[in-house]
């Protein structure tokens, strides 16, 4: 019975310390992992189960061989130098639109003569496709890292900074009316109601940088590089290679889910600073 007890005990203490967060946490990404884990087996029994012509056989691969591809790029280095080119190019470009996505997105929200005078620039920029920049961001900074940084960075702005205008933008009137009525000033009316406010749109636009900045690595190293990991990519598939082309990929989904979590790691820790919004009754 004491026994028992005990073990009721420790049960009930082990519950105390798993929070209804927490459950929710380990259960979505339980089901992540599961669902991963179901692709990735029914991808590898497609050719054993379905007739796949010879032809097409040279250009299909499956997730057993390209792992083993990528287990090998790691273990002789082969992918370091080229995984290193374009990790520079994605953090430099990333962290530069940071710095400028973040501070104008709050400038344009809380100035209307600003929103009104950028705002159709901020439009059309966002609007034209990335890519035509890419011969003349090539003529002007070469074809190397900074051309690169270029894309990364014009890519990963405008995501970020149109949720930060719109997080600004929507900031809880009620709240910053009661902060400027015990004289408040500016910045802590900014400080105190605006930032923490437009918290959720700002993790949104970096998840939608995070993308944005990746895409743009890809691009710039396929069409516009001489190193880089997307110069792998684009060499084994012009030898049919598909393994390589297959584990470049991953790494470069790897990286945006690694990145992602930090955001959302970011985002828990603060979103205690956020006011939260009295519920009616």
């Amino acid at each position: 019975m004491a026994d028992q007890a005990l073990n009721l005990d420790i049960g009930v203490s082990a519950g105390r310390f798993v929070t209804p967060a927490l459950r929710q946490r380990i259960e979505s990404i339980a089901l992540g992992t599961a669902t991963i884990a179901l692709l990735l087996v029914v991808w590898e029994l497609l050719p054993h189960v379905l007739p796949i012509q010879q032809g097409t056989r040279l250009f299909f691969t499956v997730p057993s061989r390209i792992f083993a591809t990528l287990w090998q790029m790691f273990a002789t280095g082969t992918i370091w130098a080229p995984l290193g080119v374009s990790a520079m190019a994605f953090a430099i470009g990333l962290a530069l639109a940071i710095v400028a996505g973040l501070p104008l997105g709050i400038l344009l929200g809380r100035s209307a003569t600003l929103n009104a005078m950028f705002d159709p620039f901020v439009t059309a920029f966002n609007a034209t496709p990335r890519l035509v920049f890419l011969p003349l961001l090539m003529l002007w900074l070469g074809i190397g890292l900074w051309s690169k940084v270029a894309v990364v960075f014009s890519g990963a702005l405008f995501p970020l900074l149109i949720n930060t205008h719109e997080g600004v933008r929507n900031a809880d009137k009620l709240l910053i009316n009661v902060v400027r009525s015990f004289g408040a000033s500016g910045w802590d009316v900014a400080r105190l109601v605006v930032i923490p406010n437009a918290l959720p749109f700002i993790v949104v636009g970096l998840r939608l940088a995070i993308g944005r900045a990746i895409l743009g690595v890809v691009v710039a190293e396929f069409f516009g590089a001489q190193e880089g990991l997307g110069v792998v990519m684009v060499r084994a598939a012009s030898s049919f290679d598909v393994n390589v082309v297959f584990a470049g990929l991953i790494v470069f989904a790897a990286l945006s889910l690694v990145m992602t979590s930090l955001v959302k790691v970011i985002e828990n820790r603060m979103s205690r600073w956020r006011p939260q919004r009295a519920e009616s009754e």
